[in-house]
């Protein structure tokens, strides 16, 4: 895939390799709830897009999930970390990953929405090739343009009540998942993904500034491996940062 920018991709790339030679490091996962990270930043524009999410008790068995993958993670081996936790169900393994990894671009996004505003991002874009328009089937069936905060706005919101949906994501135990349920996490994890592809493409420059480098990369390249692993997200829709993936995956085949 050819960016037009191509000094600052592979500025990007370099510093991409430069911190994955060193140690890894990992957000943290809440061991005590699955909690939905508050907005660092205190002008968030929108309550909706940072609210809290929905907890998981101590004892249940996502509970014990977060806490396998928490000490798989901290080995630093993230192939290994992703696989399926023998005699697990694999519906249920995809949920708390999911659920994870709303969390963590939460957190991320909430770093730069000083700089990502309706001026300086009238369109949902991951550089001059690709843009997204939005729409969710229910509340807007018809894609519509809109600025990039509007729509990772109507984004986390759109994820956040499927999150929130027992019928779709059960916390309880004995409750089955919906037959369409891996459907739902692919497009749910498909979304997710534009949300990494735009922050590299239009807002690398102030991660960087901001030191929030390596744990941007940590949090993507964990996210690929974990999709990858699963075939969870077409090939297509991870075009925009193709050749990232590439670079960063080649070491770990």
């Amino acid at each position: 895939m050819k960016i037009r920018k191509r000094g600052k991709y592979l500025t990007l790339i370099l510093c991409l390799l430069r911190d994955f030679s060193a140690p890894f490091f990992f957000p943290p996962l809440s061991t005590s709830s699955l909690t939905v990270s508050s907005p660092i930043c205190s002008g968030s524009r929108s309550s909706k897009t940072f609210k809290p999410k929905k907890n998981i008790p101590e004892g249940s068995h996502q509970y014990e999930l977060l806490k396998h993958a928490e000490a798989t993670l901290g080995s630093g081996n993230l192939r290994m970390a992703v696989m399926l936790p023998e005699g697990e169900d694999l519906n249920e393994w995809v949920a708390v990953n999911t659920v994870d990894f709303f969390n963590q671009i939460n957190m991320l996004y909430g770093t730069i929405t000083d700089f990502c505003t309706e001026e300086s991002c009238p369109v949902m874009s991951a550089g001059p090739k690709y843009e997204y328009h939005w729409a969710d089937g229910t509340n807007i069936k018809k894609p519509i343009k809109c600025s990039a905060p509007k729509y990772i706005d109507y984004l986390m919101t759109w994820v956040q009540d499927q999150l929130d949906d027992e019928t779709l994501f059960p916390s309880k135990i004995g409750v089955p998942f919906p037959k369409n349920f891996m459907s739902v996490a692919k497009t749910i994890l498909k979304r997710l993904f534009r949300v990494y592809a735009h922050i590299y493409h239009q807002h690398f420059d102030p991660v960087i500034q901001l030191q929030e480098e390596a744990h941007l990369n940590t949090s993507f390249k964990h996210f690929i491996f974990f999709v990858q692993e699963f075939n969870l997200i077409d090939r297509r829709e991870l075009a925009p940062l193709q050749e990232l993936i590439e670079k960063l995956t080649s070491k770990d085949r």
